[in-house]
């Protein structure tokens, strides 16, 4: 008999540079899933599954939640939408096996979410998982669901973050991938906006041409310079040059001790507003700093001592 895995319980702001999507019907692929290193990985339910495979795929994703260890690595996985007869026989699988969170896809507004919610707290107690263990996460995939952003992810407690899909999203606007991702700016920036006021995580769509990497580097960059948390990807080669791209780089990090320090030090003198490397700085100057000290420690990154 394999060994039975318990999971730790799920943090809703740990570090999701990379989600990465793998065929939940598949065991040949996501037994191994997590030795690509990827923060998270989204184990989907519904796309990447044929409408007549939809029970044999529950059948697998269980049984690998429940015997494989990810290790760190995240497990989130992707239900079918609420327009389906599929999605509450996910969530009751999902729950059952220990999934980390659950995407809600194709979401539209609040209501979604809470019947997403009502249907994981049911499954907590019909398998006596703590109750608000199973976080969630909202895929807003057209223009409805840009829209209602804020609604969406204020809408409960278990909401750790929200990731546009791009295939929908431009098949509901009628537009192709244009170069420089002109054609989801404003979709872009609207859901990043909703997230901070929210303060939950925003992730980007995947890139779909794992052939063009210089594409998606120029893509990644432009997330990262956007103020996305992270991106979805469908190859492991795509990992590395995200997790880079998205970790501070040293002269960031040095410049954030200073400003640290530099604040610690005047507001200890009484003084509010400061100078470092010829820059005026003060408080919210100072909080940005240690956001970029506490991410370069989760990257793995940080050698100082603060």
């Amino acid at each position: 008999m394999s060994k039975v895995i318990e999971r730790p319980t799920p943090e809703k702001n740990r570090l999701r540079r990379t989600m990465m999507f793998m065929n939940a019907q598949k065991p040949g692929l996501i037994k191994d899933a997590y030795i690509y290193g990827s923060d998270s990985i989204i184990l989907d339910l519904e796309d990447a599954v044929a409408e007549n495979q939809k029970d044999a795929a529950r059948f697998s994703l269980y049984h690998a939640l429940k015997s494989i260890d990810y290790g760190n690595t995240e497990v989130i996985v992707r239900i079918n939408g609420l327009d389906t007869p599929h999605w509450r026989e996910d969530i009751r699988v999902c729950v059952a096996g220990g999934a980390d969170g659950i995407r809600i896809a194709k979401c539209e507004n609040a209501d979604m979410v809470h019947q997403v919610e009502e249907a994981v707290e049911a499954a907590e107690k019909e398998f006596n998982v703590p109750i608000g263990r199973t976080l969630l996460m909202a895929a807003l995939e057209s223009p409805l669901g840009i829209m209602n952003a804020y609604e969406i992810v204020t809408a409960s407690k278990r909401m750790f973050g929200c990731a546009i899909s791009g295939g929908d999203f431009r098949k509901s606007m009628h537009v192709q991938i244009e170069k420089g991702g002109v054609e989801m700016l404003v979709a872009r920036g609207q859901m990043l906006l909703a997230a901070r006021a929210a303060g939950v995580q925003c992730f980007d769509t995947m890139f779909p041409n794992v052939d063009d990497m210089e594409g998606f580097k120029e893509e990644v960059i432009q997330n990262h310079q956007m103020g996305f948390d992270g991106k979805s990807v469908i190859n492991p080669r795509q990992i590395r040059f995200v997790h880079e791209t998205f970790a501070p780089t040293q002269k960031q990090i040095l410049y954030a001790e200073k400003l640290v320090r530099g604040c610690q030090a005047q507001a200890d003198a009484g003084i509010g507003v400061y100078t470092v490397d010829g820059k005026m700085v003060d408080i919210p100057f100072f909080e940005d700093a240690k956001r970029i000290i506490r991410l370069a420690k989760a990257c793995g990154v940080y050698h100082g001592d603060l």
